[in-house]
């Protein structure tokens, strides 16, 4: 029932899914019995002659029931999956794998501003190399990404990879990822960020090992 979701080529993509599915049933499950009830109750105590319609209070305990049943089941299913998403959470925020690849994407009016640290191996120097638009990663590889943004706010998003950040002016974010099947991905900002901003829509390249080693050395020849 989610076939409109982009194809997952993440590890942790999974994760993310299973949390948007669970999302999905039970707010899709709660909306047609809600609204199957209302149906019910209009047919039933529609108004007919002769019969007067009932005030309810809804101070008896049975009438409040009305309320604070289906409020405890809500409650008990947003909790239910808080504590599953916080196991995604620490997953994916706190519990980062250690880094193969380090990249700077930095977001402008209107591009990314690609950046791989040179031999020093720190990013924002010299010998960086310095692309737009354009991310090269290797599969299978875990790749973390410091994020800046040089105007206003932008969102970086690799809906393949189930990553979306906001950048924002004057602070450095970092995220990471690990894509697990070659091709060419979308790179949009998913913040509306200006008149330019439907524009601003890079690419993800996932290189097999091979490709990114030749990707390398025509590219990066100096790569440390």
């Amino acid at each position: 029932m989610l076939s409109w979701l982009p194809e997952n080529i993440s590890t942790y993509g999974g994760d993310i899914d299973s949390l948007m599915y669970h999302i999905y049933y039970i707010t899709g499950v709660w909306f047609f019995l809600t609204y199957g009830v209302i149906i019910v109750f209009l047919l039933r105590y529609r108004r007919q002659e002769g019969q007067k319609a009932a005030y309810v209070r809804g101070d008896s305990l049975t009438q409040a029931g009305w309320l604070l049943v289906p409020l405890l089941i809500v409650l008990a299913l947003d909790l239910w999956i808080d504590f599953q998403g916080s196991e995604v959470w620490a997953k994916i925020k706190i519990d980062a794998p250690s880094s193969d690849l380090l990249v700077g994407v930095t977001g402008k009016q209107f591009n990314w501003e690609i950046a791989y640290p040179g031999p020093d191996g720190k990013l924002g120097t010299a010998d960086d190399l310095e692309m737009e638009n354009e991310l090269h990663v290797p599969v299978n590889k875990v790749v973390h990404v410091v994020l800046r943004s040089k105007d206003v706010i932008h969102s970086f998003f690799l809906p393949n990879l189930r990553l979306k950040q906001d950048v924002m002016p004057g602070r450095t974010i970092e995220a990471w990822f690990e894509a697990t099947k070659p091709g060419r991905y979308p790179l949009p900002c998913a913040e509306l960020c200006g008149f330019g901003h439907s524009g601003m829509e890079g690419s993800l390249i996932v290189h097999s090992l091979d490709e990114y080693e030749k990707w390398v050395q025509k590219n990066w020849p100096h790569k440390p």
